[in-house]
């Protein structure tokens, strides 16, 4: 079977600096794959890239088979590819329900014309859109905070719901930059549980995270970044294992990377 995913030598230079250098991994359907390295390494751009929010200075991202390298990053996400973000972006004085429905935006069938006109178009819409927000609340466990302000949300639920907007796109590969950050052990194992139930989804998960316990709890595989190049790629008892990685997070605490 070929892979859903490819990064083909994606190269991404800044003038004199190059970010991310001749990168190449595959992702298959299904797998949660996370994107590790220390700070510095290119992890981040490597996202962008895959997301389209910054063009390649040479290599590809083919999905399904198809170049999508360079495309509009709206084009990226129509097709199936989403990303999150480490701040989560979402409308404060709206609800967490409400920010869920606004993100179904990319399928919809109404003009933007149809929404302020209230054709029948975009009536179906927006109760579709309900309905969706509220199968997706339940699949997260928010179904009690669905009416709270997403201001007055704990890091916990801002996470949770920056994964209920990247599923109300109805992805096919959902990208996390950091989806553990800023949470204690409670919250972290409980957002663990909640990226594998977006797998049984049928929904391939890409991951950037610094959270190391987390990482090799979650992944299928790893991918280890240093200075922008990929050092290593395997399971996470591989990666634990791995001489370089090890010497790339030398002068970390010891239990870095698990080990």
């Amino acid at each position: 079977m070929s892979p859903l995913l490819q990064v083909s030598a994606v190269t991404k230079r800044f003038g004199g600096l190059t970010a991310v250098n001749a990168v190449t991994f595959d992702v298959a359907e299904g797998e949660i794959l996370s994107v590790i390295g220390p700070n510095g390494a290119g992890k981040s751009t490597l996202f962008k890239l895959i997301s389209s929010f910054l063009r390649t200075t040479s290599g590809q991202v083919l999905f399904k088979g198809e170049r999508i390298s360079d495309l509009a990053p709206h084009k990226v996400a129509q097709k199936g590819i989403v990303r999150t973000f480490q701040e989560t972006t979402i409308f404060k004085n709206m609800t967490v329900r409400d920010n869920i429905i606004v993100s179904h935006h990319l399928r919809s069938n109404a003009s933007l014309a149809g929404y302020f006109l209230g054709t029948a178009a975009a009536k179906s819409d927006e109760a579709e859109f309900g309905r969706s927000a509220d199968e997706i609340l339940g699949f997260l466990g928010l179904d009690e905070i669905g009416g709270e302000l997403a201001s007055n949300l704990p890091q916990g639920h801002l996470r949770a719901l920056g994964i209920a907007i990247g599923l109300a796109t109805n992805p096919s590969v959902l990208l996390l930059d950091e989806p553990f950050a800023g949470m204690n052990h409670d919250e972290t194992m409980r957002t663990v549980d909640l990226v594998r139930g977006v797998r049984q989804r049928g929904i391939t998960v890409l991951l950037v995270e610094h959270d190391m316990p987390a990482v090799m709890k979650i992944s299928d595989r790893i991918v280890v970044l240093n200075f922008g190049e990929k050092i290593a790629e395997g399971t996470p008892q591989q990666i634990q294992n791995n001489e370089k990685v090890i010497e790339a997070y030398l002068g970390s605490e010891d239990d870095a990377i698990g080990i």
